[in-house]
């Protein structure tokens, strides 16, 4: 059966709201704990919330992971942790292809530019953030106000605790919520499997169920040179997970669209999925051409292409369920029945509905400026990311901190700062390929005539123009990055930088095109999604979770299989279904299992249980969560969802959709017989005493 076909008979759900039992990625402040108890007969406790709340961790980079021993080590995905991964990686030695461990402390490898967090606190700050905003304000005025109260509130906060403090908005801006996180930036490698382990069957296996994969990667947190020492880390299951139990899933979602106007469903389906699907099959393609000249070549676009083919899979699957035009049709029935209401109890107000279409309109009016000059700069690529930070950063340091965009307020700076300094190597030839793709993207959708296009290809072609400026700046070097950024307005303004030039010579066009999607876009779309949102919570309260931020949440759901084209699939996999799946492709490329597997068969007990799926509700970000059972403790790791389950972007359904996750008990089968990593294995069952035990 076709994706569209899975996609199209979930989403006919949407015109009639349901109460799915495990539907929810809540806030750690509001997840309905009554609600658990009575549907599931557990009540988890402030004390067993706030214990997975600070063993959980979010990656910078993007996904989720957990503290699983007193010792700081982190518990994620293979393909999580895969950019320091790559970043540690040589010619010479490919930890990527190969897999890593590290036996001894000494061996635990640094990542260069690797940021973890962990939720330590959170605030309701909503009295404050709407106090700023008067009656008479226009709605760019307000926007402005409540931007900076934003920083100032994050920057009292830091300053103050010592802490990242972010302030997040839900509900569109009916509710802000401060989130304090304990920042550590000295996180090092000890841990992953071979490529062909975490990511066996590749990408036809993707988004599809049953799986065989190993896709895990074990990280240490240091603080002045030493391993930390936590009171709050999870404790690992050897009995894993049955059919029918209740599992929790701990992690930082990405994105969801749940909350969202026909209007703005509208825009995804019509603008902005077709175009982020065509970038991403040209991508794909300059990553394969790049790929095919030379093994180092494929070696270094290895991470660049995944993430592309990902991406591409699942804006494809949403894109396939908003073309169904009685999809929407039957969302604008239900829809227009709330905005009757709402009119009918604020005559003569404001229709909030009809203001988030016009300013969609808005948006889709200035799409490819925005899209090619700011929301994506250059499309990728370290060097002309360094370059814009740089133009910006010079000029955003010397105005009050309220009065800076967003990403370079005061709080902001230390993270910025990582990115920017960072080490990791920077692949010139792989740089020169992206920036002509996407100098020529940039040309065609805003035409040759346009001032920024002209400015960025100075009279030649895209790939001229790309060529001349990758080989002749020298941002490639951290330490000339940091020369610039030390040396503020004036070192920037004087640089004769190839890459410096193009963005200083672009940012006019860029900020007025971003001045003008906050003012008549995002402004809107956040004041009059609030006062849905206020109408909605007069009505029902807060019974429904905020779309996803990329902030921490808490979902559950049950371990269960499911039936597909009437098929029934069991809840898990073993070993032994690994090693059949090999034989049955031929064990040809993706499914070919590593050597470490072949060598060690005889060995393994294959009816271990490898992979399982359950109903809990995630999203994209959460691939790395811990999955644990009601004492707390780790069963499993999220890594993937099925076809199915794409549609939970917009709806949450559980018939068929569902979760993917690692079992603890294959975890430890393989790095016990395949990977010889006792000292690990004893780390996570507490076998090992812990080293500040022993007087470290």
């Amino acid at each position: 059966m076709k994706t569209r076909v899975f996609i199209f008979g979930f989403i006919l759900a949407w015109a009639t709201p349901l109460a799915i039992a495990d539907e929810g990625m809540w806030l750690y402040n509001n997840f309905p704990k009554d609600r658990v108890r009575k549907q599931q007969g557990f009540l988890p406790t402030q004390r067993w919330l706030d214990h997975l709340r600070l063993s959980s961790v979010r990656f910078n980079s993007g996904g989720s992971g957990s503290f699983v021993s007193a010792d700081g080590l982190v518990f994620t995905n293979q393909h999580v942790g895969a950019d320091c991964i790559h970043k540690l990686a040589t010619s010479g030695a490919d930890y990527v292809k190969t897999g890593f461990y590290a036996r001894t402390r000494a061996e635990e490898a640094k990542c260069p530019d690797l940021e973890l967090n962990v939720l330590v606190g959170i605030d309701d700050v909503t009295a404050k953030m709407k106090a700023v905003v008067t009656p008479s304000m226009s709605t760019a005025d307000a926007a402005q106000a409540q931007r900076s109260a934003l920083s100032a509130i994050e920057k009292d906060c830091a300053t103050s605790t010592g802490l990242r403090c972010d302030v997040v908005t839900f509900y569109s801006g009916e509710v802000y919520n401060l989130y304090r996180y304990k920042r550590y930036t000295d996180v090092r490698l000890i841990f992953a499997p071979e490529f062909d382990t975490a990511m066996f069957g590749g990408d036809p296996d993707n988004f599809t169920f049953p799986r065989y994969d190993l896709d895990i990667a074990f990280f240490r947190i240091y603080e002045n040179d030493k391993p930390v020492h936590l009171d709050d880390y999870l404790r690992w299951s050897k009995a894993g997970v049955k059919d029918g139990d209740l599992v929790f899933v701990s992690g930082s979602p990405g994105s969801t669209d749940r909350l969202k106007t026909v209007a703005e469903l509208g825009f995804l389906r019509d603008v902005d999925y077709p175009s982020t699907l065509a970038r991403c099959q040209r991508s794909i393609a300059i990553l394969e051409k790049f790929s095919a000249e030379s093994a180092e070549n494929a070696r270094i676009a290895e991470g660049a292409l995944l993430q592309y083919q990902n991406v591409q899979k699942v804006f494809n699957g949403r894109y396939e369920g908003l073309k169904h035009n009685a999809v929407l049709s039957k969302m604008k029935t239900a829809e227009s029945a709330r905005e009757k209401a709402y009119i009918d109890q604020h005559p003569g107000a404001p229709d909030p509905w009809e203001e988030i279409a016009n300013a969609m309109k808005v948006h889709q009016q200035i799409y490819g400026a925005y899209t090619y000059l700011e929301r994506f700069p250059l499309l990728g690529g370290d060097l002309p990311y360094y370059a814009r930070m740089l133009v910006r950063a010079a000029e955003e340091k010397s105005k009050p901190n309220g009065d800076r965009l967003r990403e370079f307020r005061d709080s902001a700076l230390p993270s910025l700062e990582q990115d920017l300094f960072s080490p990791a190597p920077v692949y010139k030839n792989l740089e020169t390929e992206r920036l002509t793709l996407s100098l020529a993207q940039m040309q065609e959708a805003l035409g040759p005539d346009d001032a920024a296009v002209k400015a960025a290809l100075g009279g030649k072609s895209p790939e001229e123009a790309a060529k001349a400026v990758v080989a002749g700046t020298k941002l490639d070097d951290a330490s000339f990055r940091k020369q610039l950024y030390d040396g503020g307005k004036a070192a920037v303004d004087a640089s004769t930088d190839p890459l410096i030039l193009l963005m200083r010579n672009t940012d006019a066009e860029a900020r007025a095109v971003r001045k003008r999607f906050e003012d008549e876009v995002d402004a809107v779309v956040r004041r009059e999604g609030a006062t849905i949102a206020e109408a909605r919570f007069a009505q029902s309260g807060f019974t429904q979770p905020p779309d996803a931020t990329h902030t921490l949440r808490l979902s559950y759901g049950m371990v269960k299989g499911y039936e597909e084209n009437g098929k029934k699939i069991p809840y898990y996999t073993t070993f032994g279904g690994a090693f059949q799946h090999a034989a049955q492709h031929a064990s040809k490329p993706p499914y070919n299992l590593a050597d470490s597997w072949l060598k060690t068969k005889s060995t393994l007990n294959l009816e271990t249980p490898l992979d399982y799926v359950s109903t809990a509700d995630v999203i994209g970000g959460n691939s790395g969560s811990p999955t644990v059972n009601k004492d707390g403790e780790v069963v499993g790791i999220v890594f993937d969802m099925n076809i199915q389950s794409l549609v939970w972007d917009f709806y949450y359904d559980d018939s068929q959709a569902r979760v993917l996750s690692v079992d603890s008990r294959g975890i430890l089968e393989a790095l016990r017989r395949i990977y010889s990593a006792d000292s690990l294995v004893d780390e996570l069952t507490g076998a090992k005493a812990p080293i500040h035990a022993a007087g470290e």
